[in-house]
């Protein structure tokens, strides 16, 4: 779902005028935790696109997946990622800027649209947080990835302490 700039006074508020809800965090799939923080930094384990406990998305882009559906499984990634910020802090207008969206996609060895695909989050990203969403970002593409999931998303994000 690409978005039309929306109103709201809170990221919540703005979320909900996207018609999303915060899907419960996720449980790690291995032995590792779900963030850590440094300071007022949070860094992400990584997002995957999950469902009610269920993979939404998994294969490759441009082979089993369109490049739609790849944005919409970064989105989706990055809503779990939400989610998990906001059970760390309690309210997502506590995070003060999000730095950086790490995008991890399995692409077919012709796919050449992954920016696209990862702009997904980053359109999220930037209606959710509006100025504090402007972010860095990073892609990469990875022929395998774990639990045959299309998408991974790891989030920085500075919160007030």
């Amino acid at each position: 779902m690409k978005f039309k700039s929306v109103t709201g006074d809170t990221p919540e508020a703005r979320l909900e005028a996207l018609g999303l809800e915060l899907p419960p965090v996720p449980k790690p799939v291995a032995d590792y935790v779900t963030h850590t923080q440094i300071g007022n930094v949070i860094y992400t384990s990584g997002m995957l696109p999950w469902v009610d406990g269920d993979l939404r998305f998994s294969g490759r882009m441009g082979d089993d997946l369109t490049v739609e559906q790849g944005y919409e499984s970064f989105q989706l990634s990055t809503l779990n990622g939400l989610s998990l910020l906001k059970s760390i802090t309690g309210d997502l207008s506590k995070v003060k800027q999000i730095h950086r969206v790490e995008g991890i996609g399995c692409p077919s060895p012709d796919f050449k649209d992954l920016p696209v695909a990862l702009n997904g989050a980053s359109h999220l990203i930037n209606e959710v947080f509006r100025e504090k969403g402007a972010h860095s970002r990073m892609i990469y593409s990875n022929p395998s990835m774990p639990i045959d999931c299309a998408t991974l998303v790891v989030l920085w994000a500075e919160v007030d302490e």
